[in-house]
């Protein structure tokens, strides 16, 4: 399974009520893991659902790819 990793702008667009904003500020404070690359922040797509729905989540939970 390959790993996603995200922009702040294409994290924002995944989740519905989370601003571009809202997930650089949990990056600066450090709620949310993430890594810079140049300027942008680059989040692993795993984490931002990890930190904003609570748990770890599979991507058959959210709606996505189903691997067996």
């Amino acid at each position: 399974m390959k790993k996603r990793v995200l922009t702040i702008k294409e994290a924002a667009k995944l989740i519905d009520g989370l601003t571009e904003f809202r997930i650089r500020q949990l990056c600066i404070s450090g709620q949310l893991p993430c890594f810079k690359a140049g300027r942008k922040y680059l989040i692993s797509e795993d984490k931002l659902y990890e930190v904003v729905l609570g748990e770890s989540v599979s991507k058959n939970e959210i709606g996505g790819d189903v691997v067996a």
